[in-house]
């Protein structure tokens, strides 16, 4: 099973740095992404956010392109590139405070990259996909395989 956080994600839908080697990934696993609650909340709001983030820059993200990956993120559920799995909030908060206690003090992890890891470890995921480094650091710590 593959997990991906949002930066691996919102590169699969909306252009980025990242996209081309997104897309690479993908194409080697060839696997569905395992999409649960959090990770389909922080990508639509992380897609949403762009357009905010990116005001100030020479190429903007438009509202536009935003809704437009939107759309994509849907059509990648519709096509079974992302499936959705169910996933108990008690346990993953179980689960992220357990690696919290265990790593926030030594590699500086953020509550939502904890949620991820949590996440992924409580579906049984063995693949994480992440651009992030705090994410990938814990994510490897909490033993798994980390790409791309």
């Amino acid at each position: 099973m593959i997990y991906a956080d949002a930066s691996f994600l919102v590169s699969l839908c909306l252009s980025d740095v990242n996209s081309a080697k997104a897309v690479a990934t993908m194409k080697r696993h060839a696997t569905p992404i395992t999409l649960t609650a959090i990770q389909k909340h922080e990508l639509r709001n992380a897609l949403r956010l762009a357009v905010w983030r990116s005001r100030q820059e020479r190429s903007p993200v438009t509202v536009a392109e935003a809704t437009e990956a939107l759309a994509r993120s849907d059509a990648r559920i519709a096509a079974g590139e992302f499936i959705e799995h169910p996933l108990s909030l008690r346990q993953t908060m179980n689960e992220a405070e357990r690696i919290g206690a265990l790593h926030t003090m030594t590699l500086g992890v953020r509550g939502m990259d904890l949620l991820n890891v949590a996440a992924a470890v409580v579906i049984g995921a063995k693949i994480f996909l992440t651009f992030d480094l705090r994410q990938r650091t814990v994510a490897q710590a909490c033993g798994l395989i980390v790409g791309p």
